[in-house]
């Protein structure tokens, strides 16, 4: 399979990761997230659950704004993210 790939400012080659996927379970609903994405992609809404239904948590709002930097997981004390590479 062959994935996307990038160039850094500096001419080097990475290939970015973008989120697949927000457990839910592990997310606290600090808000880190929602406030590194510069690119909008992040979100927060309530549990679905009756027993949380107070609870907020993140979601991913805008999975096509992703751009693959994968600030959202970094800044997460739970990491509730998992991200994959985008296939070609």
């Amino acid at each position: 399979m062959s994935v996307y790939k990038a160039l850094n400012y500096g001419g080097s080659e990475w290939t970015p990761q973008f989120v697949l996927s927000l457990d839910s379970e592990k997310c606290i609903g600090c808000g880190r997230c929602v406030k590194v994405c510069s690119q909008g992609c992040l979100g927060f809404g309530n549990m679905d659950d009756d027993e949380d239904a107070d609870r907020m948590i993140a979601n991913i709002a805008n999975r096509n704004n992703c751009i693959g930097c994968k600030a959202c997981g970094m800044t997460c004390v739970k990491k509730a993210y998992t991200f994959e590479p985008k296939a070609v």
